[in-house]
């Protein structure tokens, strides 16, 4: 791996996490890094975690750092101490600093890999896999997509709400590199007019988006809002952005709640979103012909909670 990188090839800044290098090293993400024989490549064997850094701060940091150690206790991947992956995100946010200035708003995805079946990559397990940090700015086009209401398709992924339980080599519920079917579906959505994917279990309850949490909304006769997203015994992904508005949201009275969510529900929802923590939120207009109240009120609410977020 390069250590430095071209001063024009600033869009993007990687940083290696090794046993010589725990704090990190910077390398040129454009240039070849991985060997074509890391399980990351050949198998989609590793995890990862994509937060957000908003003018050097990256928000949530410790719970997405809680979310891979989760990620990496199903997969069984050694990860390197949280000491490691922070200093290395500083290594990257201070190379921007460094060679033209911070943008306002940085993608930072973790990456931790098994590494190359039967060659560790150091003695110590905390640094056997293969670790990589990646730095870019947010897109303008996913900046103004936050809070616009979009257009969801109900796909069904496959299994019953027990194969959690049932069947724990699938994985369900890490967030591993193996996203072929979440990007199929997304291909899918956008081939048949929507915008997104709302992943159903074969027995009828509502799970998550490809990439994002669901959240339910509702008024209540007082004027209450009450808010409810999916539970993650159903197999889905725990959302780091849903819990950060969930918590805000009670400290405004609000209430929340979690559990199974039917299909039922979901269409006699009087208010639906997506989040995701780039993205961060989008109301749902239309779930395929079922259309869906928007109130942008409420949705400037959440978008406001999660700039509250420290």
């Amino acid at each position: 791996m390069a250590e430095r990188f071209d001063e024009d090839a600033l869009h993007a800044v990687g940083v290696r996490i090794d046993a010589e290098h725990p704090e990190g090293i910077i390398f040129d993400p454009h240039q070849p890094q991985l060997r074509v024989t890391d399980l990351s490549a050949v198998r989609g064997d590793g995890i990862f975690e994509t937060m957000l850094a908003v003018e050097g701060h990256v928000r949530k940091f410790t719970a997405h750092l809680q979310r891979l150690q989760r990620s990496a206790q199903i997969t069984e991947i050694p990860l390197p101490p949280d000491s490691s992956w922070r200093a290395a995100v500083d290594l990257g946010l201070d190379e921007f600093r460094t060679r033209g200035g911070l943008p306002d708003e940085l993608a930072v995805r973790i990456t931790a890999s098994r590494g190359v079946d039967g060659e560790p990559a150091s003695d110590d397990p905390a640094f056997s896999g293969t670790y990589w940090v990646l730095l870019t700015p947010v897109s303008s086009k996913v900046k103004d997509s936050r809070g616009r209401p979009i257009s969801v398709t109900l796909l069904d992924r496959g299994y019953d709400s027990t194969a959690p339980q049932r069947a724990p080599w699938l994985l369900l519920g890490a967030k591993t590199l193996s996203y072929a079917v979440n990007m199929a579906a997304l291909r899918w959505a956008a081939a048949h007019g929507h915008d997104d994917v709302v992943f159903t279990s074969s027995d009828d309850l509502v799970l998550e988006g490809p990439v994002s949490s669901l959240l339910l909304g509702h008024r209540t006769a007082d004027g209450q809002v009450h808010l409810k997203t999916p539970s993650a015994e159903a197999g889905i992904l725990p959302g780091t952005t849903q819990a950060t508005i969930f918590r805000a949201a009670e400290q405004a009275g609000w209430q929340t709640s979690s559990g199974p969510v039917t299909v039922a529900e979901l269409h006699a929802a009087e208010f639906l979103w997506l989040t995701g923590s780039v993205k961060l939120v989008s109301p749902i207009a239309r779930i395929d012909d079922h259309e869906v109240r928007v109130d942008a009120e409420l949705t400037n609410s959440l978008l406001d909670f999660l700039s509250q977020e420290g």
